[in-house]
């Protein structure tokens, strides 16, 4: 390896230190500090001009650091007493009642558990949706996360690509052709409760419709509302998009609306459709019913307290500000001649995508022309009107203000 090459590597942030003997020099000179700093203070700024991904920042979890003292591991089944005492599952459970409830599940009829993320709760209902219709073919739209492509190639689920409208919202005409074709084959159907690039709502009343139109009984519908699921249910007169609509599985950030210094979320389902895949293991007396094994036991307290945080009030409030704050959002950027715009009931604003520097800057999500901000609970009114200023410069070809 040559002198350019080690250069590159560091620069790219390979590990740098090496002693004597191939030992990393990490594990010689003990915590350096000074690096932390740097990290810390790098992560204070990138919070100042953080608009592009869905999570919200503002959150205050310091009363739960002394629970880092313990290795806390949700094993199993969170309705089953664990042999491992290091484990904060009557936290879990309240935190799943609560979201049965959020999502229209009856408590007797659902079944859940505090997953890592999104794609682990489309995970486990693609996973269900395979094991109750093993020889069923997922359907999709284009504008679906990209990490659904890669679950269908870990679980080799036979799939098929649909067409999505321009607001992002799935093509019904596609659907129903696509279903016609493949009607001897039982189809699951993954539904966007929020696509993540516009926001788009799946319309759950018009895919069941076109089921019960082609006469196909055995379906399987997973909802991904990862983002939107949670500020749905603390509106008024939302679209469908829950248990009541009749799915049989969802996914549900908990990082996103609510605000967690760890990926988290929820995966919920039928409780029948549950009972169907439970394997009894012997080494932890428990059921087997999630994905993983051990499980973050930290990440249902972060929930557990953040839910009580803020209350019902709190989070129909939360996210009444995230709405008015998007649609702020939209109106400045059309004071200044730009075409912005955001579906019914999202707080994502899709706008002319800008210079890569700008992009950069505020931590944008771009795809092809258009980029988006998401407001969630740390975008303030402020925040936006000191982007739309840097933006409508950088548009004009000055990155002076930049």
């Amino acid at each position: 390896m040559n002198e350019a090459h080690d250069a590159g590597a560091v620069a790219a942030g390979e590990p740098s230190g090496q002693i004597p003997g191939g030992i990393p020099a990490m594990l010689r000179d003990g915590v350096d500090h000074a690096a932390l700093d740097r990290k810390y203070a790098e992560l204070r700024e990138s919070c100042l001009r953080f608009l592009g991904y869905p999570v919200n920042l503002k959150h205050d979890y310091a009363e739960l650091a002394r629970f880092l003292e313990f290795s806390l591991n949700n094993v199993g089944d969170p309705f089953q007493r664990s042999p491992i005492a290091l484990n904060t599952l009557e936290f879990e459970r309240e935190v799943i009642e609560c979201f049965e409830w959020l999502a229209g599940g009856e408590p007797r009829e659902t079944w859940g558990y505090v997953t890592g993320g999104g794609t682990e709760g489309n995970m486990y209902g693609l996973y269900l949706a395979r094991e109750l219709l093993p020889d069923g073919m997922v359907y999709f739209s284009e504008e679906t996360h990209y990490s659904v492509m890669k679950v269908l190639r870990l679980q080799h689920m036979p799939n098929i690509m649909l067409k999505s409208q321009p607001n992002g919202e799935l093509d019904y005409e596609d659907l129903e052709a696509s279903l016609r074709i493949n009607r001897h084959i039982p189809p699951i159907i993954f539904a966007n409760i929020g696509t993540t690039m516009k926001g788009a709502i799946d319309n759950l009343d018009r895919i069941r419709g076109i089921l019960g139109d082609l006469a196909l009984p055995r379906h399987y519908i997973h909802a991904d509302a990862a983002l939107h699921g949670f500020g749905l249910a603390f509106l008024d007169d939302p679209p469908p998009w829950n248990f009541k609509a009749g799915i049989d599985s969802i996914s549900i950030s908990g990082h996103k609306w609510l605000g967690s210094p760890i990926p988290c979320g929820i995966a919920l389902a039928r409780r029948h459709h549950v009972e169907r895949i439970a394997r009894s293991v012997e080494y932890v007396s428990l059921r087997d019913t999630t994905i993983a094994g051990s499980r973050n036991g930290l990440t249902p307290m972060i929930l557990w307290h953040g839910l009580r945080r803020h209350g019902y009030d709190g989070l129909r409030a939360l996210t009444r500000d995230c709405l008015a704050t998007a649609e702020h959002a939209v109106r400045r950027f059309r004071e200044h001649g730009f075409e912005a715009w955001r579906n019914p009931h999202s707080p994502i604003v899709v706008f002319p995508r800008p210079p890569e520097a700008l992009r950069i800057r505020w931590c944008l999500a771009s795809q092809g022309t258009q980029a988006h901000l998401v407001c969630m609970g740390h975008v303030t009114p402020g925040m936006i009107d000191g982007f739309v200023t840097e933006y409508v410069a950088a548009m004009a070809g000055d990155l002076s203000n930049t």
